[in-house]
Parts: structure tokens; C-alpha cells; sequence
């Protein structure tokens, strides 16, 4: 069965929004992380570096997650494919 024009689109949106959000992720886990070394000072005993890893990280990590999940379910609703009836 081949699959219809809106099929496609709907498959080259989900990827797309799929590839930046695993872009963000790789530069807010390898880029920002690998740059931050060289913030040497201490905040509350730890290194800077280590906060900007460990907590602003997180918090980017959790707003893509949300970003994800808005946005597929504007996707599902677009093309008419959500749970909601």
C-alpha cells in the first residue's frame, strides 16, 4: 500500500521537527558542555562548569520533551490523525 500525499507530509514534518530537537540536544550535551570547561569559577563550591551541565541541561531537556509533545499533537490535529473525537 503506498502511502498518500498527506501521509508524507505528515512524515516529513515529524521528522523534521525530530532532527532539530536531536540538533538542540546534541549541542546543549556535547557543544555547550565541551565549552563550559572553560568557566572557571567556583559557584557554591562546584565548578561552573559542572552547574551548566547538570542543571541547565536539564531544564533544555524537559522543554524539548514539552516542545515535542505541543507540537505532534498540533501535527495529529492537522492532518487528522489525534485520539481526540
Amino acid at each position: 500500500m503506498e502511502p498518500g500525499e498527506q501521509q508524507r507530509t505528515y512524515w516529513r514534518a515529524n521528522l523534521r521537527v525530530t532532527g532539530l530537537l536531536v540538533a538542540v540536544w546534541f549541542f546543549v550535551t556535547f557543544v555547550i558542555g565541551w565549552f563550559a570547561r572553560d568557566l572557571d569559577f567556583s559557584f557554591f563550591g562546584w565548578p561552573f562548569s559542572f552547574w551548566v551541565a547538570a542543571q541547565g541541561a536539564l531544564i533544555v531537556y524537559v522543554l524539548i520533551i514539552g516542545f515535542y509533545a505541543w507540537y505532534m499533537g498540533r501535527l495529529d490535529r492537522r492532518h487528522g490523525v489525534d485520539d481526540d473525537e
